[in-house]
């Protein structure tokens, strides 16, 4: 199976809060009047007061009068260097980021995270993930580099290039947000020839990572086990050598103190937050709209180096319990 030229059905999330796959195209509108998350994490949802999104964290920023551009429907268009795709061979990918209707039309994008546009490309299976920035070129597209095997990196690896060293099916979600628009998140499928590896099947919680000499364990919150239905912590605890970390050391990756990234395992629905730093700790905040088994990546920096931990948690269907927390826009 070839990777299409350009995608015209592209899945499109709602970046960083949806638990479904949403339609093909993403229409960025908000209502003017109040605060809205700068991610729209909350499809567009604002609060009458400033604060933090209670999603990803972010501070709400005040609606400004609705722009052109936030009336447009956009999507990513994807065209490779190379067609097919072959495993561990180099190729160039494209992203293009495109207006229905107005498919000439460039497109420019805010800087958001410090970048552009940020790019999480993840296998099928979960095994494998990446967190890439396309550089944009001629034409408006924002490109990576594919690698070929055994290459090293130009700069070291999370900037724009990857490897795909086996073959099977691939998703890239590609995040950006339009000058006068709101935020998109959109779930490109990228098929790539090639040997397959042995799927992994993630059915058992995975709550402690080692990384780097760091030992990261995702703690049980005073609010309750993680359900859908409402708004949930996700207390994630430090230690280097055995020894406490406090997180307020670590140095800023991507304008944040850590990311954390979570894909259901079923139905790929994806979600991204950023922990804030809580009684030594760092605690995410987020809502689950799917049960089920949920890859996740934290993801931070020290001494210049990112560092990327990885957990396996369990979503339980909510059944009717009450949080005694607001769902408001505290960022806790």
């Amino acid at each position: 199976m070839l990777i299409a030229g350009c995608i015209s059905a592209l899945f499109s999330l709602a970046f960083m809060a949806c638990g479904h796959d949403a339609p093909s195209v993403t229409t960025a509108t908000a209502t003017a009047g109040g605060y809205i998350c700068p991610m729209n994490c909350e499809k567009g949802k604002t609060y009458p007061q400033p604060g933090t999104c209670p999603v990803c964290n972010m501070k709400l920023e005040a609606v400004k009068a609705p722009a052109p551009a936030s009336k447009a429907e956009y999507f990513t268009a994807f065209s490779s260097s190379v067609t097919p795709v072959e495993a561990g061979k180099s190729a160039v990918l494209s992203f293009t980021p495109k207006i229905q209707g107005n498919e000439s039309a460039l497109v420019p994008l805010d800087l958001v995270h410090e970048k552009k546009m940020h790019l999480i490309v993840v296998s099928d299976d979960l095994s494998y993930f990446d967190h890439v920035h396309p550089e944009f070129s001629e034409g408006g597209a924002y490109q990576i580099k594919l690698l070929e095997k055994g290459k090293d990196f130009t700069n070291g690896s999370g900037k724009n290039e990857i490897r795909l060293d086996k073959g099977g099916q691939y998703w890239a979600f590609a995040d950006y947000k339009p000058t006068g628009g709101m935020n998109i998140a959109d779930k490109i499928e990228l098929t790539v020839n090639g040997t397959k590896s042995t799927p992994v099947v993630y059915k058992a919680e995975k709550r402690v990572s080692n990384v780097d000499g760091f030992t990261l364990s995702v703690e049980t919150s005073k609010y309750g086990e993680l359900t859908t239905g409402g708004h949930v912590h996700l207390p994630i605890s430090i230690k280097k050598d055995g020894k406490p970390v406090d997180p307020t050391g670590f140095e800023q990756y991507l304008g944040e103190k850590a990311h954390l990234v979570l894909i259901n395992t079923e139905t790929k629905t994806f979600i991204h937050t950023h922990p804030m730093v809580e009684d030594g700790k760092l605690e995410a905040s987020t809502t689950f709209g799917m049960p089920g088994f949920y890859r996740a990546w934290l993801q931070f920096q020290t001494e210049g180096k990112v560092h990327t931990a990885d957990f396996v948690l369990k979503v339980a269907e909510e059944t009717g319990k009450t949080h005694d927390y607001p769902h408001d826009h505290s960022g806790h």
